[in-house]
């Protein structure tokens, strides 16, 4: 570790190793150092490392430890798990109700979108960003209660165009997502089912673009609706989950409370699918600079990147 040596003249360093979700993670910190991390961002450095991150597929990223200590955090991803031919999602389990982080590696292959769209800047394209509640996480046996959306256009978030409508799942809403969302058997008594509600949904959503947190969840969801109700989404999809890895690599918590926070977003009505629908809008129109400064201009650009996340050098 001469580079270490040579710029913060310290000899000696600590390397604390420990799983964290589906990777291993190596932590250096160098006592007394820390005003000294601005190493970390020479590309000299990165060249030292070029060969162990490129073999391993792992990312590095400035961090702190469990003493708020700064250091160099490197994430390499477990052995292979060996699962059936054909299984392509993976999900990371929370605490309590949350949404767990759902990931679909097909979400961004199987999507309709021609060289024009792909080529177009992405504060120039026309977007519906989206939320769903659903009756619980199971994607197979759970049913949507709810859908959100509003519309950005020229970079802006229109106050008139939204999409709004509880949906009667034809089955008891448990106690436990009620205490998450609020919904319950009597509000989506009588209300349109799904069958009548993702067909005007996709009509709202014609030609746009989908933008969505955690998006492989809404969209699995949909997915499962295709045979029932006659509609399957083929617009391209982004997501700000992976998105906001790509610009925050350094936070551990990348869920919609933390990325608002970073983003500088505020979140009115929390867990209703309008409410993180708008959230989203939002911390996705903070995003867009931020993915420009590092290159990511276009919608083949931001494709590209979320299939390169980290997450997705997963082998499942």
């Amino acid at each position: 570790m001469t580079i270490f040596k040579n710029k913060t003249f310290k000899k000696t360093f600590n390397c604390k190793l420990f799983k964290e979700a589906n990777f291993l993670a190596i932590f250096f910190h160098i006592p007394d150092a820390e005003k000294n991390l601005d190493i970390f961002k020479d590309d000299n450095f990165f060249l030292t490392l070029k060969d162990f991150v490129n073999y391993h597929e792992a990312q590095i990223s400035l961090s702190f430890n469990e003493k708020s200590e700064k250091g160099l955090k490197i994430l390499i991803p477990l052995a292979e798990m060996k699962e059936p031919e054909g299984v392509r999602n993976i999900v990371i389990e929370r605490e309590a109700y949350e949404r767990p982080d759902f990931f679909d590696f097909d979400l961004f292959t199987k999507r309709q979108t021609d060289s024009r769209l792909n080529e177009m800047r992405l504060k120039d394209i026309v977007y519906t960003v989206f939320d769903t509640e659903t009756t619980g996480l199971d994607t197979r046996n759970d049913e949507i209660i709810s859908i959100g959306a509003v519309r950005i256009v020229n970079g802006r978030i229109l106050c008139g165009e939204k999409f709004d409508q509880l949906v009667d799942p034809k089955m008891n809403i448990p106690l436990e997502s009620e205490k998450f969302h609020g919904i319950n058997d009597e509000m989506v008594q009588g209300k349109p089912d799904i069958k009548e509600v993702l067909p005007l949904f996709y009509k709202f959503s014609k030609d746009t673009v989908l933008v969505a947190h955690n998006a492989a969840f809404d969209m699995k969801m949909f997915s499962m609706k295709e045979v029932e109700t006659g509609i399957k989404f083929n617009n391209p999809v982004l997501d700000t989950l992976l998105l906001a890895l790509i610009v925050y690599p350094m936070h551990e918590k990348h869920n919609m409370a933390a990325i608002a926070s970073f983003a500088g977003v505020d979140i009115v009505g929390r867990h209703t699918a309008i409410g993180d629908a708008s959230a989203t809008a939002g911390i996705f129109l903070k995003l867009i600079p931020l993915l420009a400064k590092k290159g990511i201009h276009t919608l083949n650009d931001a494709i590209n990147a979320s299939k390169n996340t980290l997450y997705s050098k997963l082998k499942y």
